[in-house]
């Protein structure tokens, strides 16, 4: 049997997720603004949630109604067969959220969703009151332009949350958009890939996981895994097919970072990651960066700082880095900035932008692609 699901992404890899859905041999994918719509069964339902590298999360989509008032809301909800999917003591929060449509309110609709859930259940199991204390069937709701879909989260935690970055250093890159930069630059194994500003080594290891065609939720536990209605062995077939189809090889993949701290933090993830044996770390400076080969490619996300100070740094850094990199015509570079003087302060003129967006932070990659175009100052 077939069900209709959802994958929140973060803005700007909706593309990406919607190859990579494909790729699973998923039906009707479907690309909107920040999410990307799928058909596939059980099964499929697992194997999103496991290989997944660009959505936040998988939701199964229980239906969709016209809501302009919350009378509208309340009887499409009592509608819906939640009895298929929830057991009588199934435990049904909801959260959610709306956008351009007549029901504004999140706490409204999330209390009269709740309430009409709670009909519908009892009305459907004939009971009086719903116990409540069961397994987690997380409800999650949207209304845009005044159309309500509902859905149950499948996933639990954010699928960015792969379960390895334990330790991180301040302001960190998600895990879903660093994955996304390795698979814009086009990086699979091959060659050099180098990150000179690694931080807590999260594109080193995305880089690195990617390479070995690790599947990133191979590890981890998700809510699906607790309802009723699938059976266990969905779980263990599609785990064990993920580790059928991972690689091994010799990678050359180096991640670097002035701060030793942040250095020592990257090991550990990595560790926990199970890719530090085939990372080299070091503590360097990215101003005095030094390619390790004639040709490869770097994805990276240089420091941009907060306050005054700290901005003037960044971009003495980022310019003395460009600088680094302007003989550098055999490497393809990939840096993530959301300053929107980058080009001027790196000095050179992309040959390519994308719009991407680091939870609410918009920013741009600004893509090298072995034609560096010096800009005059």
């Amino acid at each position: 049997m077939n069900y209709r699901f959802v994958a929140p992404c973060l803005f700007g890899l909706e593309g990406p997720l919607g190859n990579e859905l494909r790729h699973m041999d998923m039906k009707d994918v479907t690309v909107e603004n920040g999410r990307v719509g799928f058909t596939t069964d059980l099964n499929g339902l697992a194997r999103a949630n496991i290989k997944t590298r660009f959505a936040e999360r998988v939701l199964l989509e229980i239906g969709r109604f016209k809501a302009k008032s919350f009378d509208d809301l309340f009887e499409g909800v009592k509608r819906l067969p939640l009895s298929d999917y929830i057991p009588k003591n199934g435990q049904f929060p909801v959260k959610g959220f709306t956008l351009n449509s007549e029901l504004h309110s999140v706490p409204d609709c999330q209390k009269i969703i709740k309430k009409a859930a709670a009909e519908n259940l009892k009305s459907a199991y004939k009971m009086s009151w719903c116990p409540d204390d069961g397994e987690m069937y997380q409800i999650q709701f949207y209304i845009m332009k005044d159309e309500a879909v509902i859905c149950l989260d499948t996933s639990g935690t954010g699928l960015h949350k792969r379960g390895y970055r334990k330790e991180q250093v301040e302001a960190p890159l998600r895990e879903t958009l660093a994955a996304a930069m390795v698979d814009i630059a086009g990086y699979r194994g091959r060659g050099d890939f180098a990150d000179p500003f690694c931080g807590s080594g999260t594109i080193a290891i995305e880089a690195a996981l990617a390479a070995k065609n690790r599947a990133p939720g191979l590890y981890r536990n998700f809510s699906a895994e607790k309802w009723a209605f699938i059976d266990e062995s969905v779980w263990e077939d599609e785990r064990q097919a993920a580790k059928a189809r991972e690689y091994s090889g010799e990678y050359r993949i180096f991640a670097s970072d002035i701060d030793e701290s942040a250095v020592q933090i990257s090991k550990e993830n990595a560790k926990r990651a199970g890719v530090l044996d085939i990372i080299s770390f070091s503590v360097a400076d990215a101003k005095e960066f030094s390619l390790v080969s004639d040709r490869g490619t770097i994805v990276t996300n240089p420091p941009y700082g907060e306050r005054m100070l700290e901005i003037k740094e960044a971009e003495a850094l980022i310019a003395a880095f460009g600088a680094r990199m302007k003989n550098a015509e055999n490497w393809s570079t990939y840096l993530l900035s959301p300053n929107p003087e980058f080009e001027r302060i790196y000095g050179a003129k992309a040959s390519k932008t994308r719009k991407l967006y680091n939870g609410n932070i918009k920013c741009m990659l600004y893509m090298y692609k072995t034609d560096f175009k010096r800009i005059s100052k």
